[in-house]
């Protein structure tokens, strides 16, 4: 169980124990979010919600909870957490960039400048405002180009913004200084400048991003799974690049879509990952699809590996990691971020509907019950992508991609092929209001 160290208590004792003391297994939880996943923890048979005091097995913190309480917290072994000690190395914007640009040098020592470039996957970026320079020497390469720029920690499209004159960014900077006086008071945000995807691919002229869930149990040996249900979100307005100040165009976040005069909630901005993919397969064929999805999941497991050293693997934490991909017209997917804390706040039925069968997923797969046998390949909407090792899909065909191994993924099928089929062919329309 978990206390904090500074409470006196008569010892430590495993879960087994836990379980003959008690007579059952009961699994005292925590959760510090109010949406899909306490809707989840309170329905899962045998687990019981705790009071803030009490102690607890499980918990679905947050980052900040982690941040201020982790040091001070005894653990028993069986206990989980939701959260790496330092997840950031792999979320925020600055580190990310950082951890892929050493990883993909350390490639190119190691096996060539072939394998290396399996990292290009990530938009030409800058950390601002410690990278300044090189940014602009950059930025006079390459004139009349988009740029975006992204603070480093904040989240649902806040502080975004579009440029394509340095006179923006200078007056930015400008707002950055601070006085000496005022240096320890108020810190300069970090924020990155990353150059722009002009050619995203569009589905009923509108652009829109890829929300990925891979789900992370280990890094020391690295141990990940990735689901198969996902969504695209799109933008609410027709793409263009005649206005980059119109965030209804240019940005994909749900949480920044629903502020548009004309969202229509009903109707909303995602659709299913399946739909997608078959899609694009009507569209450019079964083989370019296949091969856009191997790409995928190359940049699954090459970011994992870029931090892999870097992130604390402590036993009692897993994460669950939310994707985002963007496509651009020539099928090439790009990384844009990965989050720590994907959202889990539903905006439909169909969407509460996949974030629930996710989390069940996922507890599944912590497994606080004792239930599985460690050689699962798949479970519930999960497959095993890595293990230390690649996994290799038993039913993958030999002519795809990747030198004949097809990783063990299967994002975008059906799990339920004869049940979905027909509602995914009546939507394979483009539609007037994605």
């Amino acid at each position: 169980m978990a206390k904090n160290k500074n409470i006196s208590y008569k010892g430590p004792y495993g879960y087994q124990k836990l379980k003959e003391r008690e007579g059952r297994a009961c699994i005292r939880f925590k959760c510090a979010l109010t949406n899909t996943i306490l809707d989840v923890l309170r329905q899962r048979p045998g687990w019981v919600e705790v009071k803030e005091e009490g102690d607890w097995d499980f918990y679905w913190c947050d980052v900040r909870w982690l941040q201020e309480n982790f040091d001070h917290t005894y653990m028993d072994d069986h206990v989980r957490i939701s959260h790496f000690r330092n997840h950031y190395e792999l979320t925020r914007k600055n580190y990310i960039v950082k951890n892929l640009k050493r990883f993909r040098k350390q490639l190119e020592r190691d096996s060539g400048k072939l394998e290396a470039t399996k990292c290009d996957f990530f938009p030409k970026t800058f950390e601002m405002p410690s990278e300044y320079h090189l940014f602009v020497e950059e930025f006079r390469k390459n004139p009349g180009i988009t740029w975006i720029m992204k603070p480093v920690a904040r989240s649902q499209g806040r502080g975004i913004f579009l440029f394509r004159k340095l006179k923006d960014v200078i007056d930015w900077r400008k707002d950055g200084v601070r006085l000496d006086d005022q240096k320890d008071e108020i810190p300069v945000e970090n924020y990155v400048a990353q150059r722009y995807i002009e050619n995203p691919y569009l589905i009923g002229g509108r652009k829109f991003d890829l929300r990925v869930y891979v789900l992370v149990m280990s890094y020391l040996p690295l141990k990940a799974w990735l689901y198969r249900d996902g969504f695209a979100r799109f933008s609410n307005t027709r793409f263009t690049l005649n206005t980059i100040d119109d965030h209804y165009v240019h940005l994909t976040n749900v949480a920044v879509q629903k502020t548009a005069p004309d969202y229509d909630p009903e109707k909303g901005c995602k659709w299913m990952i399946q739909q997608f993919r078959l899609y694009l397969t009507a569209k450019h064929g079964a083989e370019a699809v296949e091969g856009l999805f191997a790409e995928m999941d190359n940049i699954f497991i090459k970011t994992l590996q870029s931090v892999q050293k870097v992130i604390i693997s402590d036993k009692h934490c897993f994460e669950l990691y939310g994707y985002d991909i963007l496509i651009d017209q020539d099928l090439k997917p790009w990384l844009l971020e990965v989050n720590a804390s994907p959202s889990l706040t539903a905006s439909s039925q169909e969407d509460y509907e996949l974030k629930t069968h996710l989390l069940e997923d996922t507890l599944n797969i912590v497994d606080m019950e004792g239930r599985l046998t460690g050689k699962e390949k798949r479970v519930g909407g999960f497959d095993l992508i890595w293990n230390d090792g690649p996994i290799s899909r038993e039913d993958g065909n030999l002519d795809t991609p990747m030198n004949g191994f097809v990783a063990n993924t299967h994002l975008g099928y059906n799990n339920d092929r004869k049940k979905q089929l027909k509602r995914l062919y009546k939507s394979i329309q483009t539609p007037q209001k994605v």
